[in-house]
């Protein structure tokens, strides 16, 4: 039945990534017709991210008093909802209200789904379906960069996010009334007091970094890698089509690689190894005529530990804690994700270089490294508990 769920649930969290990406998609569009600067479209992507500054706490807590599946398809109907209001927008005041909104949807989905995998797989290839779930990100984005492009050039700018919209709305009536919780999780109930241990709220803490940078520089990698290939002569469909590629490469790499961590191990030199190829496929796609070789080394390795670094939330919390620690996890996430897209798009304006941005990228996903190390001292410093299994 896990497997079964896990699949309801990736169907799902594809239309997060599907409706995330319409906003970089049409960027260039909304410059053109607004005026925008990129520093804007920065922040108008950022905003995405905004609420779970201030939601995510509240969200965790929710868990205590409407069950996951209710609350991850409210979720989902609020992604459609903000999709709406930012195609039918006429300024940036209500594409980015739209963003808002989305954001929201995209704060309880996504918290409630990893919960509810953690739930299904707590102890046993956790490392693995976590990979799983997370590849349906890049797959929404994928299918966005090439679609959205699509329908961006052959009807307009709104259209893209009547077409998210409309998956999102499918995919919460879909999980609402399909999804059903494990047999041992249906009567589990966190208290109302908050119990969660000192090195409980540490290791959330380093998962929530870890987890932050790498997903900031793969969004400053979508946003601006397209520029860069553009600047070195493609047209911005092919730029598209040829970023896309790392994103599809990753959905089949990110689960290779949650496989090898649940059966090898050794989780920090697979971490290591991929930091470092994604660093250098961002340094190698500034090359003339290396964009696809460099999306490839970006999909087959650098975006790969994508499920071994969600995994890290699994082991931090006890079961009984997992919701609230959902939501000081995906804090810090989106505080990191919320920053980030802003100053990239800044250094881009300083200079008007397409290849700045990817500075600010690689230095985010050099950060994974030391962030999952510390995560893993303070896991040896004390001996986990019942419910504190390795994954």
């Amino acid at each position: 039945m896990r497997w079964q769920m896990l699949a309801l649930l990736f169907f799902a969290r594809i239309g997060l990534g599907f409706q995330f990406q319409t906003l970089a998609s049409v960027g260039d569009n909304l410059v053109v017709a607004f005026g925008f600067d990129y520093a804007q479209i920065g922040l108008l992507i950022g905003l995405f991210m905004a609420p779970g500054l201030f939601l995510a706490l509240p969200a965790g807590f929710s868990g205590r008093f409407a069950s996951d599946r209710i609350l991850a398809g409210m979720g989902l109907a609020a992604l459609s909802v903000g999709g709406i209001v930012s195609g039918l927008g006429t300024d940036g005041l209500t594409i980015g209200l739209g963003r808002v909104i989305a954001g929201a949807g995209f704060l309880f989905a996504t918290l409630y789904f990893s919960k509810m995998i953690a739930d299904w797989f707590e102890g046993r290839e956790i490392a693995t379906a976590m990979s799983i779930l997370v590849m349906s990100w890049p797959f929404g984005i994928a299918m966005g960069q090439i679609g959205h492009t699509w329908l961006a050039q052959t009807f307009d700018w709104h259209t893209p996010f009547f077409v998210a919209s409309a998956y999102c709305g499918v995919a919460a009536l879909a999980v609402t009334t399909i999804y059903r919780p494990p047999n041992d999780q249906t009567s589990l109930k966190g208290s109302a007091k908050l119990s969660m241990k000192p090195q409980e709220w540490r290791l959330v803490v380093c998962a929530g970094i870890a987890w932050g940078v790498f997903n900031a520089g793969y969004v400053v990698y979508l946003a601006f890698a397209p520029n860069v290939l553009v600047s070195l002569g493609s047209s911005t469909l092919t730029a598209a089509s040829i970023v896309s590629f790392g994103s599809w490469i990753m959905i089949v790499s990110g689960t290779v690689c949650g496989l090898i961590a649940d059966r090898f191990g050794r989780r920090d030199l697979i971490l290591m190894i991929c930091m470092t190829s994604a660093v250098v496929a961002l340094l190698l796609i500034q090359v003339p005529g290396a964009g696809i070789p460099a999306s490839l080394l970006f999909g087959l390795l650098g975006m790969a530990p994508a499920g071994v670094i969600m995994a890290l939330i699994g082991q931090a919390v006890r079961a009984e804690n997992r919701a609230f620690g959902m939501g000081v996890f995906f804090t810090v996430y989106y505080a990191i994700m919320t920053a980030s897209p802003p100053i990239a798009g800044y250094l881009f304006d300083i200079r008007e270089r397409a290849d700045d941005p990817l500075v600010f990228g690689m230095a985010l996903f050099a950060v994974v490294v030391p962030a999952s190390l510390i995560f893993r001292y303070f896991k040896s410093a004390t001996p986990a508990g019942p419910h504190q299994k390795s994954a």
